[in-house]
């Protein structure tokens, strides 16, 4: 077996076709769930608005699914973090009350004692004090391209009336209209390996590198599940169809940044592969991997988490 290459970053820039989806739900006026939407402004100058779904949303999505890897394999979480709350670290009151006075030494403390605070970043915010961790991933909005992206409201009632029990509730018949898009979205994201572990403080390494390596795998399994189970909002009824994802994949093996161009305009794919050539002209540094479906992608992907490791800054990488 060939030696792992080290990854200092990965992106993935692709279209995602969705169908019949509620992914981007914002709240209710009345009885009328509402959807997001944003506006663009195109190489012409024109505006479009456009149905998008936010990048917290894909983030939270990837963050789950590294949640359930990490206690699947048995990585390190802190106690918020093993129910998945939304506070993280804070949650773990005894981290908390024995909080290094140092901030290098508490985002050391905090990268030793959970995965998911490592790879999805977070704040510690106590008094005066804040220590920040920035994430290793990077989501851009998912944004509808324009003229390609439609959304429909359809009525709902909660239950026929002779099934609805007595009393006032079965005399008022609870209706409302609930969305549901289709569409072709354009995705970015960028994903910073080499940090994985890495104290950004001290510019050094706070766990070893069988314990990055780990992490790295299932963060990268995270990215992958992201996009084979995009979860929000009404999937019970609204389960989006994914139809199709084609894009590249761009894969940095040294302290270059992986490019992104936004699907939005047309030959991104083959802009991705020119900045490349022009950041790594010499070959061997920088790949650009096309895929045209979701099976193509995901082998991409599983070959990746299979072949390579996280890149060491300040360090020996070999391969």
């Amino acid at each position: 077996m060939s030696e792992q290459k080290p990854v200092y970053s990965l992106s993935i820039s692709g279209r995602l076709t969705l169908e019949m989806h509620s992914l981007n739900n914002e709240g209710g006026e009345g009885n009328q769930i509402m959807t997001r939407t944003v506006t663009l402004v195109d190489t012409d100058g024109s505006i479009h608005k456009v149905n998008a779904i936010s990048g917290d949303m894909f983030k939270h999505i990837q963050a789950e699914h590294f949640y359930l890897l990490a206690r699947e394999r048995g990585l390190p979480l802190c106690a918020g973090c093993r129910t998945f709350r939304s506070d993280r670290i804070l949650g773990d009151s005894a981290f908390i009350k024995g909080l290094p006075a140092k901030d290098e030494d508490a985002v050391n403390a905090l990268l030793r004692h959970c995965a998911l605070d490592d790879t999805e970043g977070t704040l510690i915010a106590r008094a005066t004090r804040s220590v920040p961790r920035k994430s290793v991933a990077e989501f851009g909005w998912v944004v509808g391209l324009p003229e390609k992206v439609r959304t429909e409201s359809y009525f709902h009632v909660r239950y026929a009336q002779e099934r609805g029990g007595d009393g006032e509730e079965a005399q008022a018949q609870p209706i409302f209209h609930r969305p549901a898009s289709s569409g072709i979205y354009a995705a970015v994201a960028t994903f910073e390996l080499a940090r994985i572990g890495f104290n950004d403080i001290s510019q050094t390494y706070a766990i070893d590198e069988a314990e990055r390596l780990r992490r790295y795998r299932a963060f990268l399994e995270s990215v992958l599940y992201t996009f084979v189970e995009p979860n929000g909002a009404m999937r019970g009824t609204q389960n989006p169809h994914i139809v199709a994802f084609d894009g590249v994949i761009a894969v940095s093996h040294a302290v270059l940044p992986a490019p992104t161009i936004s699907p939005l305009g047309e030959g991104y794919k083959e802009q991705v592969q020119q900045v490349a050539r022009a950041l790594d002209p010499e070959g061997g540094r920088l790949f650009v991997y096309p895929f045209a479906n979701m099976a193509e992608f995901a082998t991409t992907m599983r070959r990746l988490i299979e072949e390579t490791r996280p890149y060491r800054l300040f360090g020996e990488n070999g391969g």
